[in-house]
């Protein structure tokens, strides 16, 4: 019978062990590999924007894109803040070659587009066409001078959201296209972690986590990012209450599949704008329309780009499926060395 307990003791063990295995890092795009793991999107913007979205090649060209010491060897992403136009204003949109099911993004920024009127960036996760049927995540996304970030989910019907266990603001609870495809939708309780106002603190972390249960989002400035995000270790059991988590009437699994990471700045839009007058933009530039606007004060956006330190993609090692395996396991060995005693 001694032999049953310390093979008890071994079982628990091998459980604690399996208990804390975490998440693995599996894709690191950061200073030279960034933009080799992103294709350029060259099609008519799908929000109507005002804007032109051109391949590597002319963003070299005109500077939209580098990857340079003078950035500390961050990865730049621009727009064209030099030439005035009536039809469109140049920038970038890019996708990761890579698709997803699940994973912890981690995502570190520097600077993103500033809040100014006109601006629609967006960092977010997108499953293939037809849209919405595989699932969108807004996760860094606002228009015009907006000070908080706005997280956003787009499904197909049958997808809806709880009210708490996050410490943003519920907008909308309906992730399905009912309301003119405003998705599930909420806001963050931070002053800092949009535009003007994330640059100004020097920019920070968001961190991701997709799971079968719910898709969460954490925010820090830059002189709050945890520690394990830091050594590379990341824990969200021990970052506390997300500042949004997307669950409740909703099978994760079956609206979002194979996702790729996107960053893109469009102007105007669906989204923009209809926000136009709303936003006080009209207002407070004078011009009637912001295509108006965007078109002929090209100046004005030279703050709008993104200045990327890197992004960390993270799978969850298989912990619960290793402890019951561990746990039967154990069982079986105990029940072979009490039989062998008897």
């Amino acid at each position: 019978m001694q032999f049953t307990s310390v093979v008890g003791m071994l079982a628990s063990v091998l459980l604690i062990q399996g208990s804390i295995a975490g998440y693995v890092l599996t894709d690191d795009y950061s200073k030279d590999t960034f933009f080799g793991n992103f294709t350029a999107f060259k099609d008519k913007d799908p929000t109507n924007g005002f804007v032109k979205y051109v391949d590597y090649d002319t963003a070299q060209t005109t500077q939209l894109i580098g990857s340079t010491t003078n950035f500390g060897d961050a990865s730049y992403l621009g727009v064209d803040y030099a030439t005035a136009s009536s039809t469109a204003r140049k920038s970038m949109r890019i996708s990761s070659k890579k698709r997803f099911n699940h994973g912890l993004f981690i995502l570190d920024l520097s600077h993103m587009p500033a809040s100014t009127c006109g601006s629609w960036p967006a960092f977010w996760l997108l499953g293939p066409d037809p849209w919405p049927k595989n699932g969108e995540v807004d996760i860094i996304e606002g228009v015009h001078m907006q000070a908080k970030n706005q997280m956003t989910l787009h499904t197909s019907a049958g997808c809806s959201i709880d009210k708490s266990g996050f410490s943003g603001s519920v907008e909308t609870t309906d992730c399905g296209p009912s309301d003119s495809n405003k998705g599930c939708a909420i806001s963050s309780d931070s002053d800092n972690s949009f535009g003007s106002g994330f640059n100004a603190v020097g920019g920070g972390v968001y961190a991701t986590e997709w799971t079968s249960q719910a898709i969460s989002i954490w925010f820090w400035s830059r002189s709050n990012i945890p520690a394990d995000i830091q050594s590379g270790s990341p824990n969200p059991s021990v970052w506390g209450k997300p500042k949004a988590r997307f669950a409740g009437s909703c099978n994760i699994d079956q609206h979002f599949k194979e996702m790729q990471i996107i960053f893109d700045t469009t102007f105007c839009g669906d989204w923009a704008g209809k926000k136009w007058a709303e936003s006080g933009c009209a207002k407070s530039t004078g011009a009637t329309t912001c295509q108006e606007y965007v078109g002929q004060n090209p100046s004005i956006f030279k703050e709008s780009y993104w200045l990327v330190n890197s992004v960390r993609v993270y799978a969850e090692q298989g912990v619960k499926r290793k402890s019951r395996y561990r746990r039967r396991e154990a069982v079986e060995v105990e029940g072979l060395v009490e039989e062998k005693c008897t």
